[in-house]
């Protein structure tokens, strides 16, 4: 359709206005963020944290990204979607991460994926791009190195790891991503990583001077009151609605108000 977001079209974003990603993992969450007007919706493997409830997205498969990869396409129609390939679906090999990455876009109807890593990963960047596949970067705190990295702790705060993260998003430009996402890094590293390339940068916990901003719908949502990070701001407190919501709901199914006559249907009399 013509309003359909593109991985050309998001790379077109740069310099023009900030790009708006969200993630989702089910079709009612697509239709919804759809309707508010996102650019890109992110299937991330995150899903591990807020649906599956591990501590980690280690444990995520990638069968389950490609499920919930196709769930979240039917509820799209004008954003952009694309899906995380999950830990080792792509590090084993590069035939395997070429498999994964065709699995995303053949049987989760994703349009582009993303893959974690700078330097280490653009040349298999490189091969799936030259085989028609588009490719989101990421680099900063990578999730998925979460134990290499001690934590889930910020990066690039000393000269050393700040000129590494500079040759990172080079490398991946070179190799023809459509844009990277920068996570957990400081705000004036952000923005000056955002300068060195010219494809827009996505920023979670990086500050301002992204080209853009990404979030978790639960987390935007305020849909966990025990999830309140510092970079994190909360549109919403859901937690609290949906509790008294159900709440409610019991208390008129055990007092016999629920359901009442406006909800219920009766046969038709005869004659």
């Amino acid at each position: 359709m013509a309003c359909r977001m593109t991985a050309p079209k998001v790379t077109a974003l740069k310099g023009r206005r900030p790009v708006v990603m969200v993630t989702a993992y089910d079709a009612t969450f697509a239709r919804l963020v759809d309707a508010a007007g996102v650019d890109v919706v992110l299937v991330g493997d995150s899903l591990g944290n807020v649906v599956q409830g591990h501590d980690t997205t280690l444990p995520v498969t990638l069968e389950e990204m490609i499920y919930h990869c196709r769930c979240v396409s039917r509820g799209l129609t004008c954003a952009h979607l694309v899906g995380d390939l999950p830990f080792l679906s792509y590090q084993v090999s590069d035939d395997e991460a070429m498999r994964s990455a065709g699995r995303l876009l053949k049987e989760g109807r994703a349009q582009s994926v993303k893959l974690e890593g700078g330097r280490r990963v653009a040349p298999l960047v490189r091969r799936m791009v030259e085989a028609g596949i588009p490719v989101m970067g990421h680099v900063g705190l990578t999730p998925q190195s979460v134990h290499q990295l001690g934590g889930y702790r910020m990066q690039g705060r000393e000269d050393a790891a700040a000129a590494a993260l500079l040759e990172d998003v080079k490398a991946l430009e070179d190799a023809g991503v459509y844009s990277i996402v920068l996570e957990g890094i400081p705000g004036d590293l952000a923005r000056e990583l955002s300068a060195a390339v010219g494809v827009p940068t996505i920023g979670i916990a990086a500050g301002p001077g992204c080209d853009g901003q990404v979030l978790v719908i639960y987390d935007l949502l305020g849909m966990d009151e025990r999830f309140s990070p510092r970079f994190l701001k909360k549109y919403a407190e859901l937690s609290a609605v949906i509790t008294d919501a159900v709440r409610r709901f019991g208390a008129e199914v055990k007092s016999g108000t629920f359901p009442g006559p406006e909800h219920t249907v009766h046969r038709r009399q005869d004659g």
